[in-house]
């Protein structure tokens, strides 16, 4: 049974104000409710409390942009999932924010999880580098697994399951499955260069009534700086991708794209790209910065028609603070 969203609304309104009364009761009489998507908010003096109910690992940043909005100087994020790994993340922003497991009708405070190893290369796997690159795609490692990418956007990957070290062809989870079908484990090249042809027809400007246009769009343009490294003042030769910090099986979603390299200065830089309206992007932003270990002059490149507000607030209030760079909107073209 579907919900009206106003009602449902109202109800999460309501689970907030249950859990705020648990711990801090007297805050209630003042407190002015908030709306925050897939949540709810309260604000009570320079505080604010936020419920994240629907995607509890992506809301840390559309509390933070909340709060600050709201005039809060700190923050309660209240979750029944990731609360370790959003506690990591939240110990990376100036504003000072606790985060709260929800248990029952209780509430517990979360210590941080520390962020986990980068897995290995499985033995063998990079032996088909030169196989992807012969098809004409850009081998990328993330997450322990080599894939192959046309402007960023993922045609193959190396597999190590019960059949071996293999390839397989195909975009997105749902691809692969099709391919592994119809040709098994046996993909070689003919079927790599099939996906790869497809790809790169509709993966170019004026091909917008493609699917293949949209997907992953925050790593065409990581293609783009790699390839471009003036944009965002980087050494030439410098940039190279880096995992994001954020694991999707969608590629709809989005996700943090980084590039680690070295300013023109010789410093050390990395660079989170970023397009559309991602309220998250400077959470998953964190765990980057975290993980490359060599304190890096941080910049956030997004397109000039996405530099929002609340976008440019969140880069301020990450520790060290991201300088935003902004690109052309017709950034696919450069």
């Amino acid at each position: 049974m579907t919900i009206d969203p106003s009602r449902r609304e109202n109800l999460l309104k309501a689970k907030l104000r249950g859990l705020v009364r648990s711990r801090w009761a007297s805050a209630l009489t003042t407190a002015r409710d908030g709306g925050l998507p897939g949540g709810a908010a309260l604000l009570a003096g320079d505080t604010a409390w936020a419920l994240g109910e629907d995607e509890p690992g992506r809301s840390l940043g559309p509390a933070l942009a909340w709060a600050r909005k709201n005039g809060a100087s700190q923050l309660h994020l209240l979750v029944a999932a990731d609360a370790g790994t959003l506690a990591r993340r939240a110990g990376r922003f100036s504003m000072p924010t606790t985060v709260w497991q929800i248990v029952g009708t209780e509430l517990a405070e979360v210590d941080p999880e520390p962020l986990p190893p980068e897995p290995p290369l499985a033995e063998g796997a990079d032996a088909f580098r030169g196989l992807l690159e012969r098809a004409g795609t850009d081998p990328v490692v993330e997450h322990g697994i080599l894939r192959g990418e046309i402007l960023g956007l993922e045609v193959a990957r190396i597999v190590d399951d019960e059949h071996g070290v293999h390839l397989e062809v195909g975009v997105g989870k749902h691809d692969r499955e099709a391919h592994k079908e119809a040709r098994g484990t046996s993909q070689g090249l003919d079927a790599l260069f099939e996906v790869v042809r497809t790809v790169a027809e509709y993966r170019r400007p004026g091909k917008e009534g493609h699917e293949a246009f949209h997907l992953a769009p925050e790593r065409w343009l990581r293609t783009v700086v790699m390839h471009k490294p003036e944009l965002v003042d980087a050494e030439p030769g410098s940039l190279e991708p880096v995992s994001s910090p954020v694991f999707r099986s969608d590629l709809r979603r989005p996700a943090p794209a980084p590039l680690r390299g070295t300013t023109t200065a010789g410093r050390p830089l990395l660079v989170v790209c970023s397009v559309g309206l991602d309220l998250d992007v400077m959470s998953g932003t964190a765990d980057a910065y975290e993980a490359d270990g060599r304190e890096p002059e941080l910049v956030l490149c997004i397109p000039a028609s996405d530099a929002y507000p609340a976008i440019r607030d969140l880069a301020a209030l990450h520790v060290p603070p991201a300088r935003v760079v902004t690109v052309p909107s017709d950034w696919r073209s450069l």
